[in-house]
């Protein structure tokens, strides 16, 4: 009898020992089933996510690889961007380059020439996956264009904001950053509306730059153009031509439009000289007028509105410039 239950038990073991194996086996056939459907969705996401993208820009189309590795960069603004971006770029222009940008002008970084005349030897042994260029550079785009894919970006003085939200999503797309690129667009737009809400259409603004003694001026449309176009000043001069440098004024234009506000960019603070703005302006004719009896001359930072305009930087603190000059 005794002979008789050990056997049952023995038996009884030995059928739960084989269930335990089994379900043991199903759980690991599982569980290797699910890693094995993890790792094959994985493998799809990274064949779907595209390793180039096509550029349409005013100079052509451009076939780009996604995040490239070893870029060279021809615009300040764009640099200004991909910095903020966090993304590493290996050659520049490194003369002029603008202070607040200054941790790239050394010689951690491939002096890629001028921004109108390029290296080409130093591109060449560069061998860049990608080449950004602007209006100072495109006359080099097709020289350019056979060392590496060539991008050109620009600032379309008529939609400005419009521009620079394109060309930041540009390298959001480029270099993987679109949520950033979108966070920062969105930010830029929100501080600009502001701003307009504080201008006061009862005071009326002029835009002018000084070099070597002379004075030009910018109204609505200009490169110049956002304080009047995005941010609300009333432009004193409706008529002013919109030209690249400028319309040549005098002395006693300035005195007989009676700007509220002057804004002023002097271009010899960047190409060097022995004028300054400050001393352009301070004379009978310039002093008299209401902008310089009430203290409302705005004297811009050349690096933000000459060198690097369009940049997430350049733009941000070009509209606080023009807000503080409404407090």
């Amino acid at each position: 009898m005794k002979k008789l239950m050990l056997l049952m038990f023995a038996l009884i073991a030995s059928l739960v020992l084989v269930a335990c194996q089994e379900n043991a086996t199903d759980e690991s056939s599982n569980t290797d089933s699910k890693n094995e459907e993890q790792q094959d969705n994985e493998t799809n996401e990274d064949t779907d996510a595209p390793t180039e993208i096509t550029v349409a820009h005013e100079l052509g189309e451009t076939t780009v690889p996604v995040n490239p590795e070893t870029v060279a960069v021809f615009d300040f603004g764009t640099l200004d961007t991909l910095d903020n971006l966090g993304i590493e770029v290996a050659a520049l222009p490194l003369a002029n380059v603008p202070d607040y940008l200054d941790a790239y002008a050394t010689d951690d970084y491939t002096n890629a020439g001028t921004l109108f005349e390029p290296d080409f030897e130093a591109l060449a042994n560069l061998d860049p996956d990608l080449i950004i260029i602007s209006g100072r550079t495109q006359e080099a785009y097709d020289d350019l264009s056979e060392l590496a894919p060539t991008v050109y970006v620009t600032m379309d003085n008529a939609d400005y904001l419009g521009s620079f939200e394109q060309n930041v999503t540009l390298m959001g797309e480029i270099f993987s950053k679109q949520t950033e690129a979108a966070e920062v667009v969105e930010k830029v737009k929100e501080e600009a509306a502001a701003v307009k809400d504080m201008a006061s259409e009862d005071k009326s603004g002029l835009i002018i730059l000084t070099s070597d003694g002379s004075v030009t001026a910018y109204g609505p449309g200009s490169r110049f153009g956002l304080i009047h176009d995005v941010l609300g000043v009333t432009a004193v001069d409706e008529t002013i031509e919109s030209v690249t440098h400028g319309q040549s004024i005098s002395f006693e234009y300035i005195a007989e439009k009676n700007p509220d506000l002057l804004y002023v960019l002097d271009r010899n603070a960047v190409t060097g000289g022995d004028y300054t703005a400050e001393t352009t302006l301070d004379n009978d004719l310039v002093n008299v007028t209401t902008a310089a009896t009430e203290g409302n001359i705005t004297y811009l930072t050349p690096d933000y509105w000459y060198l690097s305009s369009g940049g997430i930087t350049s733009v941000t603190q070009m509209i606080e410039e023009i807000k503080q000059s409404f407090e």
